[in-house]
């Protein structure tokens, strides 16, 4: 093991941007970085390799950019999210359902995404653990949800809880980022989130003329079964493996203020997700509305059908 301090004061005003390049010294690299700004305050920064140039003190485009590509790269490597949305969509044909519970999805980790960037999460060693089991849980109660086909009028409202408990899971992803946000959190944090839908929009892109396209070949509520049956399988054993682990970690109290003020922050969020799922209700009412009055009413029903959910 090698320590090694450099310190580099800085001339004359400026911005400056670190790329040292150090991970291919060693196995394993670790850098440690105050950054003394010129009114006295410390900016720290801790990271693990070589993550690339580290700009000091950036400005907010600089800041966006950075932030939108890593929200980006994040969806497309989250593959329980990706199952997930998988699960959502599957049996959807329909517009109206399939912008109702992707919108629905979106607007709930985005609150939590938030949220928790301004101190809402626990620190404690159990909460992280939790949220990705309820993430394995979110895939395989949604998994039976499509096997059974219980065409719920509510699946927007199941899309909306699960996806604050998803937010919180891109949440885990960003900490360790915001230390590169310079003193522009709430653009780096908007900037992520439109990653994400970004990446979310070019999976959608995908997906779904895909299973447009399968299920012109296979009959649809079938392949439905199966492949959500595959995704509950896999579910499943992600739940089991997380809840191992959760049944190991410290119970300890959270940490990091004073319990009456996360208790007040938890109530705010509540409140803020209790008004956003109203918000939606009353808007997906009326685009039923909308929708109704342009449907032909010659077209003929039916009762199970993955399309009409």
């Amino acid at each position: 093991m090698l320590d090694i301090l450099f310190e580099a004061p800085a001339r004359q005003e400026a911005r400056l941007t670190l790329d040292a390049r150090l991970a291919h010294l060693a196995l394993r690299t670790q850098t440690v970085l105050r950054f003394i700004l010129p009114d006295g305050s410390v900016r720290p920064f801790s990271y693990k390799g070589d993550p690339g140039p580290v700009r000091l003190d950036p400005h907010w485009w600089e800041a966006a950019g950075v932030f939108t590509l890593s929200g980006f790269f994040h969806i497309l490597d989250g593959i329980d999210h990706l199952l997930f949305l998988l699960c959502l969509v599957l049996p959807v044909r329909r517009a109206l359902p399939l912008i109702s519970v992707v919108t629905s999805f979106t607007a709930a980790h985005s609150i939590t995404l938030v949220a928790s960037a301004f101190g809402l999460v626990p620190e404690a060693l159990w909460f992280p653990v939790l949220i990705e089991t309820l993430i394995a849980l979110s895939i395989v109660f949604m998994a039976f949800e499509n096997i059974l086909g219980t065409r719920s009028r509510r699946r927007w409202l199941m899309a909306f809880g699960f996806g604050l408990v998803h937010g919180f899971g891109f949440s885990f992803a960003l900490s360790e980022s915001l230390q590169f946000a310079g003193s522009h959190l709430f653009t780096s944090l908007l900037a992520f989130n439109v990653g994400v839908e970004l990446g979310q929009i070019a999976v959608l892109l995908v997906l779904v003329p895909t299973l447009a396209l399968l299920f012109r070949i296979v009959p649809a509520v079938g392949g439905a079964i199966i492949i959500s049956a595959a995704l509950a399988h896999t579910g499943w054993h992600w739940m089991l493996d997380r809840g191992e682990t959760l049944l190991r970690v410290d119970y300890s109290a959270p940490t990091g203020g004073d319990g009456g003020d996360l208790m007040t922050r938890w109530l705010l969020l509540i409140v803020l997700s209790a008004a956003a799922a109203f918000a939606l209700q009353l808007a997906f009412r009326r685009l039923r509305i909308l929708g109704s009055e342009h449907e032909s009413p010659t077209v003929p029903s039916s009762t199970n059908r993955p399309e009409d959910r």
